[in-house]
């Protein structure tokens, strides 16, 4: 029975990780240490959940564990050296830093946990720590004694001021004979951890509404209006709400994207569709955030059968379509509403404009002039307005991105309402 109940966890365990690990980027550090070994069957339990894993290791941690191990179990050449004209090619260190959702170092030596808490980069390691934005989390793994030094004790309460998250260690035999603190987390401890980290209760109950993607104007049965938009970022927007433990209804036009577990999805096609659906929800919605690229225009007539070619040119008149965030933003009572401007020229002016005329609580200003930011990208930069303040985001993955932007939100929201 007792083992019965132990499978039981387990399963429920990895069902849990797995939801909260899908498609994440994990960077793993790894140091010198006996402890090194652990490092392979943490990369395996990651992947395992979900997790896209890349691995940077010091000279130190290639005496202890191969590169080719590692390369093995994550599926990815292994980083180890700051100036290497391979990966530099294809993902240098500030790529690196940029990737990752969450880096974790495990184990981490006394040596780097004495570097970063001075901010040195003496190495790859220690200069995608000072490069990345994204939190850092030390699984340390030392001698006893060298854990509870003072300097030692210093160094973790100094990294902790910088918002480095110490696991701390587990107590018990070490290698070195000693009995006592120092010895590195197990594994499936530290996934569990790295799998918490993804969620808050920030918005703990919040009914968010997300409306994404484009909507598709017909002229006739085969064609119709539209634009770039993949729906990217609304998507990404929907997955950091749902972690911030919110109730997420997003409203979608056509997109290929797979939609986010744990979200009510309701598919759209037009402009007319997407707002019959938002008006239905505004009684119910907290936060409304309208990230789809509506169509501002629409034929004026549709043709019920296809439209032959016959003239070199083909005249269409079109009518506007109904605004959607300024709808949501005039209602009474509204919910918070953010809005997003993608703009070619002129940004955060026109931007302003917006959050003005449409009576917003938030604004998102991009630039989609930009290919590498622009629709259908990965990565984004983008500034936030409200009243008379902004705050940037430089470049990164949408969905680092919208967790910034959920964390944001949920900070001013209470404030606002």
């Amino acid at each position: 029975e007792e083992s019965h109940c132990k499978k039981i966890n387990s399963i429920l365990f990895y069902e849990y990780t797995m939801k909260q690990l899908t498609n994440k980027r994990i960077l793993l550090g790894i140091t010198g240490s006996i402890a090194a070994y652990k490092s392979a069957e943490l990369t395996r339990l990651l992947k395992k959940s979900g997790a896209d894993v890349r691995i940077v290791m010091t000279k130190a941690a290639t005496d202890f564990i191969t590169p080719l191990t590692m390369q093995a179990l994550s599926g990815h050449p292994v980083h180890i050296e700051l100036l290497d004209p391979a990966a530099e090619a294809g993902m240098g260190h500030i790529e690196l830093a940029r990737w990752a959702d969450r880096i974790i170092i495990a184990p981490a030596s006394a040596n780097i946990i004495s570097h970063l808490s001075q901010g040195q980069a003496v190495d790859l390691l220690t200069t995608l720590c000072l490069a990345t934005t994204a939190p850092i989390m030390l699984a340390p793994a030392m001698n006893q004694a060298m854990w509870q030094h003072p300097a030692q004790q210093h160094n973790i309460k100094r990294l902790s001021k910088h918002g480095i998250e110490c696991l701390g260690t587990d107590k018990g035999s070490q290698a070195c004979g000693d009995i006592g603190p120092g010895r590195m987390l197990e594994p499936d401890i530290i996934l569990q951890t790295i799998a918490n980290s993804f969620h808050s209760n920030s918005l703990d109950g919040v009914h968010v509404v997300i409306t994404a993607g484009p909507t598709q104007e017909a002229i006739d049965p085969v064609r119709f209006i539209s634009n770039n938009s993949s729906g990217k970022m609304g998507y990404a927007l929907a997955e950091a709400a749902i972690e911030a433990n919110a109730n997420v209804t997003l409203i979608s036009g056509p997109t290929h994207l797979d939609i986010p577990d744990r979200v009510e999805h309701i598919p759209v096609i037009s402009a007319k569709q997407m707002l019959f659906e938002v008006k239905k929800l505004l009684s119910t919605t907290t936060i409304f955030i309208g990230t789809a690229a509506v169509a501002d225009y629409r034929p004026l007539t549709f043709s019920e059968t296809k439209i032959k070619k016959s003239n070199d040119k083909l005249l269409l008149e079109l009518i506007k379509n109904p605004d959607i965030i300024s709808i949501v933003g005039a209602s009474k009572p509204k919910p918070f509403t953010v809005g997003f401007a993608a703009e070619t020229d002129n940004i955060i002016q026109y931007a302003t404009q917006k959050y003005h005329n449409k009576q917003l609580d938030l604004i998102i200003a991009n630039d989609v002039s930009d290919p590498s930011i622009g629709f259908d990208s990965n990565e984004n930069t983008v500034t936030a307005i409200w009243n008379d303040a902004q705050e940037e985001f430089p470049k990164m993955s949408k969905q680092q991105l919208a967790r910034k932007l959920i964390t944001l939100i949920s900070q001013r929201y209470p404030k606002e309402k």
